[in-house]
């Protein structure tokens, strides 16, 4: 059976970007860039808003602000390019562009609990908030995983991750700090019918 993991980038403040900032926040070190290359081989994961706007990356389309990519950006871009990748999404259209790009139309949830029960490997969440709050309702996600980066971004935060979720019990499984700043936590999530303390269920 394939594992399914939902792995998110986020400000302290749990935003998955900001407005103005570069990619990262402009903080990533070595430590992170150099465990980035020895992450193992994935299928990732994505509705239409992500693939739109990391299929314009790959084509050569810059974030808002910037005037290009750093090298570290270009290089994440280009192994996501090489990558498989599962689009869930009723409005694009076939054959999408992006290289390793196959469209699903059907329900996502029930083509990823296809996808779990008939294969083996790892798959990946990329950005695609919605998507990954309805995997998670439906208690297909074997892993969670947050990468947190030593920003605030009250004023210029946009996308919130957790507005929407469940209630949700986190199990630690892994946990480290990258170039002295950033901080990852991985967890086996549990989704809650009720508070743990809720004596009226």
């Amino acid at each position: 059976m394939a594992e399914l993991l939902i792995d998110f980038i986020t400000s302290l403040d749990g935003y998955a970007s900001a407005e103005g900032w570069p990619g990262w926040w402009g903080l990533e070190g070595p430590e992170y860039l150099a465990w980035l290359e020895e992450q193992p081989e994935v299928t990732y994961l994505m509705g239409a808003n992500t693939y739109r706007l990391m299929s314009g990356f790959a084509a050569g389309v810059t974030p808002a602000g910037a005037d290009e990519f750093g090298a570290e950006e270009q290089a994440s871009v280009d192994g996501l390019t090489r990558a498989s990748k599962v689009v869930f999404s009723a409005a694009l259209e076939e054959p999408l562009s992006w290289a390793n790009s196959t469209l699903v139309r059907g329900d996502a949830v029930e083509a990823v609990r296809g996808m779990k029960e008939r294969g083996s490997g790892l798959m990946s969440t990329i950005g695609s908030l919605s998507l990954c709050r309805s995997l998670l309702r439906a208690e297909l996600v074997d892993r969670f995983r947050v990468v947190m980066f030593p920003v605030i971004t009250g004023a210029t935060g946009a996308e919130r991750i957790y507005d929407g979720y469940p209630d949700v019990a986190l199990e630690m499984s892994d946990s480290r700090t990258f170039d002295g700043r950033i901080q990852l936590v991985e967890y086996r999530p549990r989704v809650l019918d009720h508070p743990p303390l809720d004596t009226t269920a």
